[in-house]
């Protein structure tokens, strides 16, 4: 994150993952390996899905029985293309009485994402390695620095760039998100960088 609650990130599926994971088992410091399942909401009064490109997603995530609680607004371009996003998280210590708060407030589950992730920390990124349930296997870099002036879509290509540098194959980004592929197989399409 360049500064606090913004988000920068990619989210993309590559041909030939091996180079990447190979370079990243070598250089990089593995931080986190986990299953991750997160609980998509939408509340009774305000319907996220409702616009598209959906902006707002509101998240409940049990990664290995850590909670959590995540709000995000993304920013769209012209074009539609998000590059970042508000972000708002906590950690929570019972995830079943949020279940209850949810429902008691009229707050209506829409999918659920379960996946398993490794992580590394690279420099002044956070690359995760994603096998989500339905999806097949995706690459997410976080950007961790400053932002040193530059906007959200130049270093969102600057990510592009240093995923093509290990001879990937085709590289596809997926602006959408997790949630939306699955809820809407048909309504989006990975566009190649």
């Amino acid at each position: 994150m360049t500064k606090k609650n913004i988000e920068i990130e990619i989210q993309v599926q590559v041909e030939k993952i091996k180079p990447l994971v190979k370079f990243l088992n070598t250089n990089a410091k593995k931080t986190l390996k986990t299953r991750q399942i997160d609980e998509y909401f939408v509340l009774k009064h305000r319907d996220f899905l409702a616009k598209k490109p959906v902006s707002e997603w509101l998240r409940l995530r049990n990664a290995n029985g850590n909670y959590s609680i995540n709000y995000k607004n993304w920013y769209h371009g012209e074009d539609g293309k998000s590059h970042h996003c508000d972000e708002y998280e906590s950690k929570i210590e019972d995830i079943e009485q949020l279940h209850l708060i949810f429902k008691s407030l009229d707050f209506k589950p829409i999918v659920k994402v379960d996946k398993t992730r490794i992580s590394y920390s690279y420099k002044k990124y956070e690359v995760s390695i994603d096998r989500v349930e339905g999806l097949g296997d995706f690459v997410e870099i976080e950007y961790k620095g400053k932002s040193d002036g530059q906007n959200a879509k130049e270093i969102a290509d600057e990510m592009g760039q240093f995923l093509k540098g290990f001879k990937v194959g085709k590289i596809y980004k997926n602006y959408v998100g997790y949630p939306f592929q699955l809820l809407f197989p048909k309504g989006f399409k990975l566009e190649e960088i």
